[in-house]
């Protein structure tokens, strides 16, 4: 597998819908599905929900691209970090780790002295990811989103002077 130094940083442009919501379909198999409720998981699918957030957010994100193909993204608002999706047969490749850099960096430009995501207690890899990078638990409550009794994690990270 490539390097992080073989990437791509670039904004999403509207020719990367598909292979937006297809990085979000690979996560969603991978990651989500085998935690929610069967009636979470068709409600997903049914809705379409990989396709309605890039079709809402999907020109905000930070594409990661490597050899043309988009392999991964992150979005954020403000100080929160909406998301971060890396395909599986690119994880743990530095796709992550640059976007992260990159998101974390604009944050910090934009002002703020914190960074703030969620992920959920389920995802181990997640959380050993973000720890390695700061990040520390601030609270944790109920995940609505996918209505199958999962709890989220809110994780902070205290931001540098932008260089």
């Amino acid at each position: 597998m490539e390097s992080a130094s073989s990437l791509t940083l670039r904004p999403a442009r509207p020719a990367d819908a598909a292979a937006l919501t297809a990085v979000l379909y690979d996560t969603l198999e991978s990651t989500w599905l085998p935690q929610l409720t069967p009636a979470a998981a068709r409600a997903v699918r049914d809705e379409d929900r990989p396709g309605a957030y890039v079709a809402a957010r999907g020109l905000e994100f930070r594409v990661a691209e490597r050899a043309g193909e988009v392999v991964g993204f992150v979005d954020w608002e403000g100080d929160f970090i909406n998301a971060l999706h890396v395909l599986g047969v690119h994880a743990r490749t530095g796709v992550g780790g640059r976007l992260m850099d990159h998101a974390e960096a604009q944050i910090a430009r934009a002002g703020f002295t914190a960074v703030r995501l969620e992920t959920d207690t389920f995802n181990t890899a997640s959380q050993a990811f973000y720890a390695a990078r700061g990040y520390l638990e601030a609270d944790r409550y109920p995940d609505k989103e996918w209505n199958s009794g999962l709890t989220t994690i809110l994780l902070v990270k205290p931001l540098g002077l932008a260089p």
